[in-house]
């Protein structure tokens, strides 16, 4: 059975558009990659997204990219936890992004959040990708 990493997926989709200097890019829609968008929009690395249909009918997410004097917003964004290597952590534990300029995305039990908000509610979790 053939292992789909659909989270890895949409950080490839994002990471493309910004080093091609698209200016909106889609992806198929799903309630965590929703969820990632918005982190990502509040912590001001894309412009805005939203929720469309494209030509068949099927959801997908549009994510217009955000560029600061010609240079992309997003410098860099890596997917951390894989389907093949899960990588928890406590709320202590969760490691930091170039020493708090980036931001690290979990998936915990109070649902998609930023690492900041984590350790301020006392959660652990899958630590699923890391943005600067």
């Amino acid at each position: 059975m053939a292992v789909h990493d659909t989270i890895g997926d949409f950080l490839t989709i994002i990471r493309n558009a910004s080093a091609a200097r698209k200016d909106v890019c889609t992806a198929p829609f799903s309630k965590m990659r929703l969820a990632i968008a918005s982190i990502l929009k509040s912590e001001g690395y894309i412009s805005d997204y939203s929720e469309e249909q494209n030509e068949k009918g099927f959801k997908v997410i549009s994510i217009k990219m955000k560029y600061v004097g010609g240079k992309p917003a997003i410098t860099g964004i890596q997917r951390h936890s894989t389907p093949g290597c899960r990588l928890y952590y406590g709320c202590k534990e969760i490691p930091r992004v170039l020493n708090g300029l980036g931001v690290a995305i979990l998936t915990t039990s109070k649902g998609v959040i930023r690492a900041r908000d984590a350790r301020e509610k006392g959660v652990g979790g899958e630590l699923v990708c890391k943005v600067w």
